[in-house]
Protein backbone atom coordinates (compact mmCIF):
# COMPACT_ATOMS: atom_id res chain seq x y z
CA UNK A 1 0.00 0.00 0.00
CA UNK A 2 1.27 3.28 -0.34
CA UNK A 3 2.27 6.08 1.85
CA UNK A 4 -0.04 8.91 2.81
CA UNK A 5 0.69 12.50 2.55
CA UNK A 6 0.33 13.39 6.10
CA UNK A 7 0.65 10.16 8.61
CA UNK A 8 4.12 9.81 9.00
CA UNK A 9 3.11 8.05 11.99
CA UNK A 10 0.54 5.27 10.18
CA UNK A 11 2.27 5.00 6.77
CA UNK A 12 0.11 2.03 5.76
CA UNK A 13 -3.13 3.08 3.96
CA UNK A 14 -6.72 0.51 3.65
CA UNK A 15 -6.98 -0.37 0.08
CA UNK A 16 -10.56 1.84 -0.42
CA UNK A 17 -9.19 5.28 -0.03
CA UNK A 18 -6.45 7.69 0.43
CA UNK A 19 -5.98 8.43 3.93
CA UNK A 20 -5.37 11.42 6.48
CA UNK A 21 -3.49 11.13 9.50
CA UNK A 22 -6.51 10.79 11.73
CA UNK A 23 -8.40 8.50 9.46
CA UNK A 24 -4.63 6.19 9.34
CA UNK A 25 -5.05 5.74 13.01
CA UNK A 26 -8.48 4.79 12.41
CA UNK A 27 -7.64 2.41 10.31
CA UNK A 28 -4.59 0.87 12.48
CA UNK A 29 -7.02 1.06 15.09
CA UNK A 30 -9.52 -1.28 13.53
CA UNK A 31 -6.87 -3.32 12.49
CA UNK A 32 -5.52 -4.21 15.70
CA UNK A 33 -9.18 -4.57 17.10
CA UNK A 34 -9.37 -7.00 14.43
CA UNK A 35 -6.34 -9.08 15.92
CA UNK A 36 -7.18 -9.16 19.54
CA UNK A 37 -11.22 -10.11 18.13
CA UNK A 38 -9.28 -13.35 16.75
CA UNK A 39 -7.50 -14.45 19.45
CA UNK A 40 -10.15 -13.99 21.52
CA UNK A 41 -13.25 -15.59 19.39
CA UNK A 42 -12.09 -16.78 15.80
CA UNK A 43 -12.70 -15.88 12.57
CA UNK A 44 -16.05 -17.68 12.40
CA UNK A 45 -17.45 -15.25 15.31
CA UNK A 46 -15.79 -12.23 14.06
CA UNK A 47 -18.22 -9.14 12.88
CA UNK A 48 -17.25 -6.20 11.86
CA UNK A 49 -19.66 -4.48 14.49
CA UNK A 50 -17.84 -6.18 17.23
CA UNK A 51 -14.30 -4.93 15.81
CA UNK A 52 -16.33 -1.39 15.41
CA UNK A 53 -17.03 -1.61 19.34
CA UNK A 54 -13.35 -3.00 19.77
CA UNK A 55 -11.81 -0.04 18.20
CA UNK A 56 -14.26 2.43 19.42
CA UNK A 57 -15.73 3.60 15.93
CA UNK A 58 -19.39 2.99 14.59
CA UNK A 59 -19.91 -0.13 12.32
CA UNK A 60 -20.72 2.81 9.53
CA UNK A 61 -16.97 3.98 10.55
CA UNK A 62 -15.60 0.49 10.20
CA UNK A 63 -17.51 -0.29 6.88
CA UNK A 64 -16.18 3.66 5.34
CA UNK A 65 -12.77 1.79 5.02
CA UNK A 66 -13.32 -2.36 4.67
CA UNK A 67 -16.10 -3.97 2.67
CA UNK A 68 -15.72 -7.10 4.70
CA UNK A 69 -14.20 -8.85 7.59
CA UNK A 70 -12.67 -10.89 5.28
CA UNK A 71 -11.06 -7.26 3.88
CA UNK A 72 -10.00 -6.16 7.18
CA UNK A 73 -8.26 -9.52 8.28
CA UNK A 74 -6.52 -10.34 4.93
CA UNK A 75 -5.45 -6.07 5.65
CA UNK A 76 -3.85 -7.65 8.94
CA UNK A 77 -1.26 -10.15 7.36
CA UNK A 78 -0.96 -7.10 4.07
CA UNK A 79 0.56 -4.96 6.93
CA UNK A 80 2.95 -7.34 8.81
CA UNK A 81 3.93 -8.12 5.15
CA UNK A 82 4.93 -5.06 3.85
CA UNK A 83 6.87 -4.36 7.51
CA UNK A 84 9.33 -6.92 7.19
CA UNK A 85 12.67 -5.61 6.13
CA UNK A 86 13.61 -5.70 2.81
CA UNK A 87 15.95 -8.66 1.31
CA UNK A 88 19.30 -7.93 -0.10
CA UNK A 89 21.38 -10.48 -1.71
CA UNK A 90 23.80 -11.86 1.02
CA UNK A 91 26.62 -13.59 -1.25
CA UNK A 92 28.35 -14.88 1.77
CA UNK A 93 24.94 -17.57 1.66
CA UNK A 94 23.70 -19.74 -0.64
CA UNK A 95 20.97 -18.54 -3.03
CA UNK A 96 18.73 -21.20 -1.60
CA UNK A 97 19.59 -19.99 2.17
CA UNK A 98 18.66 -16.35 0.76
CA UNK A 99 15.19 -17.82 -0.65
CA UNK A 100 14.62 -19.51 2.92
CA UNK A 101 14.66 -16.42 5.19
CA UNK A 102 13.29 -14.19 2.83
CA UNK A 103 10.63 -16.67 2.26
CA UNK A 104 10.48 -18.00 6.08
CA UNK A 105 9.96 -14.31 7.28
CA UNK A 106 6.87 -14.38 5.65
CA UNK A 107 5.77 -17.82 6.25
CA UNK A 108 6.33 -17.04 10.46
CA UNK A 109 4.16 -13.66 10.26
CA UNK A 110 1.46 -15.22 12.13
CA UNK A 111 3.18 -18.60 12.92
CA UNK A 112 2.29 -18.02 16.41
CA UNK A 113 -1.12 -16.89 16.25
CA UNK A 114 -3.20 -19.83 14.98
CA UNK A 115 -6.74 -18.05 15.19
CA UNK A 116 -5.24 -15.66 13.58
CA UNK A 117 -3.31 -17.63 10.88
CA UNK A 118 -6.72 -19.34 10.21
CA UNK A 119 -8.52 -16.19 9.77
CA UNK A 120 -5.86 -15.25 7.24
CA UNK A 121 -6.28 -18.31 5.14
CA UNK A 122 -10.16 -17.96 4.50
CA UNK A 123 -10.24 -14.24 4.19
CA UNK A 124 -7.49 -14.41 1.64
CA UNK A 125 -9.81 -17.05 -0.51
CA UNK A 126 -12.89 -14.74 -0.18
CA UNK A 127 -13.80 -13.20 -3.39
CA UNK A 128 -14.14 -9.84 -2.68
CA UNK A 129 -12.53 -7.62 -4.87
CA UNK A 130 -10.75 -5.45 -2.03
CA UNK A 131 -9.37 -9.12 -0.90
CA UNK A 132 -8.13 -9.75 -4.84
CA UNK A 133 -6.17 -6.28 -4.78
CA UNK A 134 -4.53 -7.33 -1.45
CA UNK A 135 -4.03 -10.68 -3.08
CA UNK A 136 -2.46 -8.93 -5.57
CA UNK A 137 -0.05 -6.87 -3.66
CA UNK A 138 0.71 -9.47 -1.69
CA UNK A 139 1.91 -11.54 -4.52
CA UNK A 140 3.84 -9.24 -6.00
CA UNK A 141 5.78 -8.34 -2.43
CA UNK A 142 6.77 -11.63 -2.35
CA UNK A 143 7.82 -12.45 -5.88
CA UNK A 144 10.20 -9.24 -4.80
CA UNK A 145 11.38 -10.79 -1.86
CA UNK A 146 12.55 -13.91 -3.95
CA UNK A 147 13.80 -11.66 -7.00
CA UNK A 148 16.10 -9.59 -4.06
CA UNK A 149 17.22 -12.75 -2.23
CA UNK A 150 17.90 -14.64 -5.74
CA UNK A 151 20.00 -11.82 -7.59
CA UNK A 152 21.23 -13.21 -10.70
CA UNK A 153 21.41 -17.10 -9.85
CA UNK A 154 17.57 -17.79 -10.94
CA UNK A 155 16.05 -16.92 -14.36
CA UNK A 156 11.92 -16.40 -14.17
CA UNK A 157 10.61 -20.15 -14.41
CA UNK A 158 12.82 -20.27 -11.57
CA UNK A 159 10.83 -17.49 -9.44
CA UNK A 160 8.12 -18.33 -10.76
CA UNK A 161 8.28 -21.68 -9.17
CA UNK A 162 9.12 -20.47 -5.86
CA UNK A 163 6.28 -18.01 -6.41
CA UNK A 164 4.00 -21.10 -6.61
CA UNK A 165 5.42 -23.02 -3.89
CA UNK A 166 5.27 -20.58 -0.99
CA UNK A 167 1.54 -19.95 -2.09
CA UNK A 168 0.87 -23.27 -2.08
CA UNK A 169 2.73 -23.85 1.35
CA UNK A 170 0.95 -20.51 3.29
CA UNK A 171 -2.77 -22.72 1.92
CA UNK A 172 -1.12 -26.25 3.28
CA UNK A 173 -0.12 -24.25 6.65
CA UNK A 174 -3.74 -22.34 6.76
CA UNK A 175 -5.56 -25.46 6.17
CA UNK A 176 -3.77 -26.86 8.96
CA UNK A 177 -1.97 -29.65 6.83
CA UNK A 178 1.10 -28.34 8.00
CA UNK A 179 2.37 -26.37 10.39
CA UNK A 180 3.17 -22.41 10.15
CA UNK A 181 6.53 -23.23 11.62
CA UNK A 182 8.11 -26.02 9.38
CA UNK A 183 7.53 -23.74 6.26
CA UNK A 184 10.84 -22.06 6.69
CA UNK A 185 12.66 -25.43 6.45
CA UNK A 186 10.64 -27.12 3.87
CA UNK A 187 10.76 -23.89 1.48
CA UNK A 188 14.80 -23.57 1.98
CA UNK A 189 14.31 -27.76 0.86
CA UNK A 190 12.53 -26.32 -2.19
CA UNK A 191 14.56 -23.96 -3.17
CA UNK A 192 17.56 -25.86 -2.90
CA UNK A 193 15.71 -28.32 -4.91
CA UNK A 194 14.45 -25.96 -7.99
CA UNK A 195 17.91 -24.32 -7.86
CA UNK A 196 19.84 -27.45 -8.29
CA UNK A 197 18.26 -28.52 -11.10
CA UNK A 198 18.60 -25.01 -13.15
CA UNK A 199 21.77 -23.78 -14.19
CA UNK A 200 19.58 -20.63 -15.93
CA UNK A 201 20.29 -16.70 -15.04
CA UNK A 202 17.86 -14.04 -14.27
CA UNK A 203 17.01 -12.89 -18.00
CA UNK A 204 13.21 -11.92 -17.80
CA UNK A 205 12.84 -11.18 -14.02
CA UNK A 206 11.51 -8.20 -13.33
CA UNK A 207 13.11 -6.52 -10.41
Amino acid sequence: MSQTDEGAHHPVEATRRRLSSRQAATVARLVDAAVDELHRDGFDALTMRGVATRAGVSPATAYTYFSSKEHLVAEVFWRRLAALEPVTADRRKTAANRVAVALGDIALLVADEPEVAAGVSTAMLSSDPDVKLLRDRIGAATHRRIVAALGDEADAMVVRTLDLAVAGAMLNAGMGHLSYAELPALLADVATTVLAGSGRTTKGIER
